[in-house]
């Protein structure tokens, strides 16, 4: 059985099927209130309410500015906190683990208990990647939801940013965040775009599943770096939804230029552990210092920290270069 909870994420958001023991309500509660304009705690001025917001479980229409919201989604934790909404957040699910004041709780987004969300009396709640049996949950408790699962692409949480700026009453300052967050992603990428291209073996847990180029989040945002994949030519990668689970064979014969190991928390991976693996010495990228160790939280998320795992690849690059 698979042991690495931040897999799960990733192999449930391509729809394969696994155990909820891996872990690591379209319609909205409507109070009566009128349109009002509020004024956040940055003294900002928020947008009118009431608004609807077109998020991946249909239309949700809150009536006013939440001000109780229960987030069940670690990358929407960040996102509420780096747009300045985090004075609204009452409750984060136990994954949630940054930024440090972020009020987490045992709620469980993998084994769902509506009841014990609904005891934080909240007037709004975040997910990401609802299943239909956990919609059906939280629809009963009358209480907006609004979905918000993992993104495809950069483009996807430049979006949600914007979707929860809205639900929030923090629009500007979610615009704010993606102009910054596109420009430190911009000069990243102008570090390393003449290195280019380089492939690399992503590891999600250390019985070798990996990520291709195209079909996953973090692929797309390596290849902005020069990056390919070499899972992308392996058997059954489109099949898998993008995350093929690879043989050792498969990956010493691919002898990618970087290895980069997403499973240092869940697994204890480190690149000493790795270069200890049978046949893995012969590696160029394990023989020239091309292993790079990820922060798996990090990696496993599609916030505004991403940009902070970009840096560290395009540290690597330019400090371990390939011949």
């Amino acid at each position: 059985m698979l042991k690495n909870s931040r897999l799960a994420v990733a192999l449930a958001t391509a729809g394969i099927a696994v155990s909820a023991a891996l872990a690591g309500c379209s319609s909205s509660g409507g109070n009566g209130a009128g349109p009002s304009t509020v004024v956040t705690s940055g003294g900002h001025s928020a947008a009118a309410f009431p608004v609807t917001i077109d998020a991946a479980n249909g239309s949700v229409t809150l009536d006013r500015q939440p001000s109780a919201i229960v987030s069940l989604s670690p990358t929407a934790t960040e996102m509420l906190f780096a747009i300045g909404a985090g004075d609204q957040v009452k409750a984060v699910d136990k994954n949630s683990d940054y930024p440090a004041e972020a009020p987490k709780t045992d709620l469980d987004a993998y084994q769902l208990n509506a009841e014990a969300v609904a005891g934080y009396r909240p007037d709004l709640i975040i997910s990401a990647g609802l299943t239909p049996a956990q919609m059906k949950q939280l629809t009963a408790l009358h209480i907006p939801v609004l979905d918000e699962p993992a993104a495809q692409n950069l483009d996807g949480t430049y979006d949600q940013l914007a979707q929860l700026g809205q639900a929030t009453g923090h629009e500007d300052e979610a615009a704010a965040e993606v102009t910054d967050l596109k420009a430190q992603i911009a000069q990243v990428t102008k570090t390393v775009a003449a290195s280019g291209p380089h492939s690399y073996y992503y590891e999600l847990d250390q019985t070798y599943y990996s990520v291709t180029s195209t079909g996953t989040f973090i692929g797309q945002v390596l290849a902005t770096l020069g990056l390919h994949s070499i899972a992308d030519a392996a058997k059954g990668a489109a099949a898998s939804g993008g995350y093929p689970q690879l043989s050792q064979e498969y990956i010493l014969n691919s002898d990618p230029d970087y290895v980069f190991l997403a499973d240092t928390k869940c697994c204890k991976q480190t690149p000493e552990s790795v270069a200890k693996r049978p046949g893995w010495p012969k590696m160029s990228a394990v023989q020239d210092g091309r292993i790079v160790a990820l922060d798996d939280d990090i990696a496993s998320r599609w916030g505004p920290r991403i940009v902070d795992l970009m840096k560290t690849v395009a540290q690597a690059i330019q400090e371990h270069p390939t011949a």
